[in-house]
């Protein structure tokens, strides 16, 4: 089978497969171009309220394929950084489901999620060091801001591999969790995420990334989105919410 990049919806959560098992799901160029296209896609759709990517099988992903480093490792950067762009620029909940080796590029996605749910054997590494590769700016500023610069450089500067518990004290991950649980929790809890409102958590991303301009555009949606109106409705009449509100208008 091709190497490929898998999508299905249930029940309001988006999965994306990265499924290139016969090189532990490393990505290629086409996969790489392939991903903002995809994900441009899941935002304009109205029924899709979470997204998690995985990897198919037992590893989430080893990165870049190097043959596509070899044939043009410029293009193949500027790839990387614009798939890895629109994952962290995606306007709903994101969620890298982990199980195995995520390497590379690899740990360029599920950085660039907003959670990392993995599986206790899961290991992580980034290896541009062995390979003379400078890795990015953008993607430096976002490792640091997960596990701040001693766990960057100590990353950066070897490429060692470190096991889902360092991974998790270090804030890289946000749960790691018993062998056979994993696909069970994410389900848990994306569709916890999938019946809160697209409006908070829409202005939660800007607002953690940074965005410090947008407090009256986002006044304004709570005001006439009707969210807010139907969450206080729902409290007082204790019953669940439907919120309304979505990123794709």
């Amino acid at each position: 089978m091709e190497p490929q990049l898998r999508q299905a919806v249930t029940h309001g959560v988006a999965t994306v497969v990265i499924d290139h098992p016969a090189k532990r799901n490393a990505m290629t160029t086409d996969m790489w171009r392939r991903l903002p296209t995809l994900l441009e896609g899941l935002a304009g759709d109205p029924a899709v309220r979470a997204v998690v990517l995985t990897g198919e099988g037992a590893t989430f992903c080893a990165g870049a394929d190097i043959s596509s480093l070899r044939q043009s490792p410029g293009e193949a950067q500027e790839l990387t950084l614009r798939a890895e762009d629109a994952l962290a620029a995606f306007p709903k909940p994101t969620l890298a489901a982990v199980r195995g080796h995520c390497v590379g590029g690899g740990v360029q996605l599920a950085a660039a999620c907003d959670l990392r749910f993995v599986d206790e054997d899961a290991l992580f590494g980034i290896t541009p060091a062995k390979l003379g590769i400078v890795y990015a700016s953008s993607s430096t500023r976002r490792l640091v801001s997960l596990v701040g610069p001693a766990t960057a450089k100590y990353l950066l500067f070897s490429g060692e591999l470190i096991d889902a518990r360092r991974a998790l004290r270090s804030g890289l991950v946000d749960e790691a969790l018993p062998a056979g649980e994993l696909d069970k929790r994410v389900a848990e809890f994306t569709k916890v995420l999938a019946a809160r409102s697209q409006l908070t958590q829409a202005a939660a991303k800007e607002f953690v990334a940074g965005r410090t301009d947008r407090d009256a555009y986002w006044t304004g949606q709570a005001r006439d989105g009707g969210d807010t109106a139907e969450g206080v409705a729902a409290f007082l009449e204790r019953r669940e919410p439907r919120f309304t509100w979505t990123t794709a208008g």
